[in-house]
């Protein structure tokens, strides 16, 4: 797996950044206004190869990918750049593709930037008269009619700028009037024109990621500096919190954008219907990123002196030249039920790659062979999300196996296996329908006994979690407290070579049937609260430990425990005294990733059996336009979350800053999710208010476990806070004191 540009790539982005940064600026675009095309601009970057990246080596061009396209187009929409470069940098590579002996030289002059052409998206033969991106100063307009791809001469006197939305240099052309010349008749330019239309999506959503990324930026300098009611407007979690879903979002774009372009190059079954995913999913977030960022400044957002408003402008200008995005969606949920096929373009070299190898495919492979081996139907019909799906026999085969805690060292019955297979193999695990929270808590509890434990701790506790023969629960949570675990009241206190330990903890899932729970206690009460805190493993058989049922809505069974004079050795601690918040935050660095998309994409699976099952106004319900778009836009968010989780998974490998992606992907997976889940209910009632096997069982039951992804593992409140002061920068709005 690797999501880093090459070095060649990276050399060019930061070339054209530095280009742009200096002949893109926001002076530069506004004293383009308001024909919106900067000479200039387009000069320097003909100078940089810019309109030749996509043009073959055999017509004068660099013969680039796909990828170095988008990762230009990134540049600029972050820098808003004047003029129609996504549609040049096309139109270029056809007119290559398909001969300029016709033209008169005029591909010579675009890779020179002393001419511009464009594309007309629609055919002339039902629409003669269109808008075109950058028509008002093009020479040249490339067009489908009927079976013929032409090159139609745009008069001087037709090159009129009009009022726009965003004013720039788009014109309304009347395109079947004009001069033309064949290109291509035929299967070949048709070909041609198909794949130029679908690169236009990828570009255009490729500058749209940048440009919503720069608009939360300057939203988020913004309210780092604006100071309201005596603090910085960031710490209000009113003005953090969007900007922190909306960075997801964006983030998600982007590496969609990069995920469709690899499909395209590994002509990837479902690459056609990803393009009008990601073309729809970067104009809507576009739209909602841009919104966010200039409500952030407040009334200053309205006035022509702050540059966000040209960002608003430009975000929804760009995507809207096609039409409306909506219709991208619609498109997509043809292409995934409707048999609706697309021509892909050319990708060219790719070198990001989101493979996470042959090993981790080895090991995925061991674990569903072991599940289909010993899931009896029987076992199966046990199966569920939460703590309520163990069984111990299952528990003590895996690790027989060594495939329960797969990154342990050997001698401990692990397999030392990398985060890429591990990742691999747990989604496995969900595939199956099998519960990982008995083995993803012990795993994480054994870890810690590892890193902070006694040698008497390890021989008496960790040798039998290792062994499959006793689980760990978590104590952290306390009624009234919630989130706030630095808030414990529990009390540990010494007593010689001992502690007793007297409280209460909520939220103790799994602990009426397992071993031990790590134990967030105060052992301070005098310092400030995250500073007094001390872990312990707390044998759950001990005298005065008492569990009580505290049963859900999802089906499972959690916990209140009690603990009234508890007394355990002093080798059952973690770490130094009063430095239980460094044993904490160890166990919250083992999780690089995580989220919920592979119950997501079971969830959209369901609902596409239960659609072709069901049938509406005499046909399947699959069939239909509407069901169609509601399982696309279900599709995208489910590829989003593992795109989104996989970038979290990488970078922890990889050691790249912890710039919040693991909470992102929680919070992003969580919350689509919990929107997907009741709307794919809809979509499939009333069958699927059963609550039995079956499709619409599961779907019944997604619906419910949705409920709570949002509130375990940290509320998504919390991780929107944890987002926006690391990914973002600003303020805490939390404190510690």
């Amino acid at each position: 797996m690797n999501l880093d540009l090459s070095e060649d790539q990276e050399m060019m982005r930061e070339t054209f950044a530095r280009f742009l940064n200096e002949h893109s600026s926001t002076a530069r675009v506004r004293a383009a206004l308001p024909g919106g095309f900067d000479p200039a601009l387009w000069t320097g970057l003909a100078e940089l190869g810019a309109f030749c990246l996509r043009v073959p080596q055999a017509s004068g061009g660099l013969g680039l990918g796909l990828l170095d396209a988008a990762v230009l187009m990134e540049e600029a929409g972050r820098t808003l750049v004047s003029g129609p470069l996504a549609e040049t940098l096309i139109a270029a590579r056809v007119l290559a593709s398909l001969g300029d002996e016709t033209s008169g030289g005029l591909l010579e002059r675009v890779l020179a930037g002393k001419a511009v052409v464009t594309l007309a998206f629609a055919d002339i033969v039902s629409e003669p008269v269109q808008w075109v991106a950058g028509g008002a100063v093009a020479e040249a307009v490339i067009a489908r009619k009927a079976d013929q791809i032409v090159l139609i001469a745009v008069p001087e006197g037709e090159r009129k700028s009009e009022p726009n939305l965003a004013s720039t240099a788009i014109a309304r052309l009347r395109l079947s009037e004009a001069r033309s010349t064949k290109l291509s008749v035929g299967s070949q330019g048709l070909k041609a024109f198909g794949q130029a239309i679908e690169e236009w999506k990828l570009l255009v959503a490729a500058a749209l990621a940048g440009l919503s990324r720069e608009a939360i930026r300057l939203a988020a300098a913004y309210a780092r500096e604006r100071v309201a009611f005596g603090q910085p407007i960031g710490t209000y979690q009113g003005i953090s919190h969007p900007l922190a879903d909306l960075i997801c979002d964006v983030d998600g774009g982007k590496y969609l954008t990069w995920k469709t372009i690899r499909d395209i190059a590994d002509s990837a079954e479902h690459a056609g219907a990803e393009i009008s995913l990601t073309a729809w999913w970067n104009a809507d977030t576009a739209t909602r990123a841009v919104a966010q960022a200039l409500h952030t400044f407040g009334g200053y957002g309205l006035t022509t002196d702050y540059d966000i408003h040209l960002y608003n402008l430009r975000a929804k200008a760009w995507a809207l030249i096609f039409g409306d995005p909506a219709c991208l969606l619609e498109e997509a949920g043809r292409r995934l039920y409707g048999g609706e096929t697309a021509v892909l373009p050319e990708a060219g070299d790719v070198s990001i790659d989101f493979d996470i190898g042959e090993e981790a495919r080895a090991l995925a492979k061991e674990v569903d062979s072991f599940f289909r081996e010993n899931l009896t139907p029987q076992l199966r019909a046990k199966a569920h999300y939460s703590w309520d799906g163990h069984d111990q026999g299952i528990h003590r085969k895996l690790a027989e196996a060594r495939l329960l805690f797969l990154g342990w060292p050997k001698e401990l019955g692990g397999r030392e296996a990398p985060a890429y297979a591990r990742h691999a193999a747990y989604d496995v695990w969900q595939e199956h329908g099998w519960t990982t929270a008995p083995m993803s808590v012990a795993g994480m509890v054994g870890t810690i006994m590892q890193r902070f434990g006694s040698e008497e701790l390890k021989r008496e506790v960790l040798a039998k979690v290792a062994r499959g023969e006793a689980l760990c629960s978590l104590g952290y949570s306390e009624p009234g407290a919630g989130s706030d675990v630095f808030a414990a009241k529990t009390r540990a206190t010494r007593d010689g070579d001992f502690w007793r330990i007297d409280g209460q903890k909520m939220f103790t899932s799994g602990s009426n049937f397992t071993d031990y729970v790590l134990l967030l206690t105060r052992t301070n009460p005098d310092v400030p609260k995250h500073e007094g805190l001390t872990m312990f493993i707390v044998p759950l058989k001990t005298a005065g430990v008492d569990i009580k049922p505290v049963y859900t809505f999802q089906d499972e069974r959690t916990n209140i425990s009690y603990y009234d004079g508890v007394r355990i050795p002093d080798s059952y601690r973690l770490g130094e005294v009063n430095a239980g918040v460094k044993v904490m935050s160890a166990s919250l660095e083992l999780e690089h990733g995580g989220g919920f998309a592979p119950v997501q994409k079971r969830m959209v699976r369901a609902a596409e059996q239960c659609s072709r099952e069901l049938r509406r106004g005499g046909r399947a319900l699959i069939e239909t336009p509407s069901a169609q778009v509601r399982l696309a836009r279900a599709s995208a968010h489910a590829l989003l979350s593992e795109l989104i989780s996989l970038r979290a998974l990488w970078a922890g490998v990889t050691k790249k800053p912890n710039l919040a992606y693991g909470p992102m992907a929680k919070l992003f997976s969580s919350e689509k999710f919990l929107k997907d889940s009741s709307d794919l209910l809809d979509l499939t009632a009333p069958f699927s208010l059963s609550s039995g096997e079956g499709p619409a069982g599961f779907l019944n039951q997604c619906y419910r476990h949705s409920q709570g992804t949002t509130i375990y593992g940290g509320t998504s409140e919390i991780h929107r806070s944890l987002i926006a002061e690391r990914a973002l920068g600003l303020p805490r709005t939390r404190s510690r004191a």
